[in-house]
C-alpha cells in the first residue's frame, strides 16, 4: 500500500510515446489506449471490442503500423522509377524526401506502439547501466 503522497516512479525506455503516461500511472491505460487509437485507422473507435481489451488493440495497431511502413518503404523504392517523365527532378526528390521522413516517423511509432504492447503485458522496463 502506499500513501497518498508517496512517489512511484517507474522507468520507460528510449522511444516511449510521449503521450502515454507511465505503466500503472493514474490513468496510463486510457492515455495508452488513446495513443493507438490515434494510430489506426479512424473507424477502429467504433469497436467496443478493441476498447475493452487494449492487447488486441496494441496488436492491431502493430499490424496496421507495419503495413504503412512496408508501404512506405516500397513506395521509396520506386518513387524515382514511377515518377519520371511525369514531373520534374526536383519533384521526384522532394518526394523521396518526404517517403524518408514518413518512414522515420512509422519507425518511432512503431517502436511506441511496441514498447506500449509490451507494457499491456506485464512487461517491466528497467533501465540498463
Amino acid at each position: 500500500m502506499f500513501d497518498d503522497d508517496e512517489v512511484i516512479r517507474v522507468y520507460v525506455p528510449p522511444g516511449w510515446p510521449g503521450s502515454v503516461r507511465p505503466p500503472g500511472s493514474p490513468g496510463w491505460l486510457a492515455s495508452a489506449e488513446a495513443f493507438l487509437l490515434d494510430v489506426c485507422p479512424s473507424e477502429y473507435r467504433g469497436y467496443q471490442v478493441l476498447r475493452r481489451h487494449p492487447v488486441v488493440l496494441a496488436k492491431l495497431a502493430q499490424e496496421f503500423v507495419a503495413s504503412q511502413l512496408m508501404a512506405t518503404r516500397s513506395g521509396l523504392s520506386d518513387v524515382r522509377t514511377s515518377l519520371s517523365g511525369f514531373v520534374d527532378t526536383a519533384t521526384v526528390d522532394q518526394t523521396a524526401g518526404v517517403l524518408q521522413q514518413e518512414e522515420a516517423r512509422l519507425t518511432r511509432v512503431a517502436r511506441g506502439v511496441d514498447l506500449v504492447d509490451q507494457a499491456l503485458r506485464d512487461v517491466r522496463f528497467v533501465k540498463k547501466l
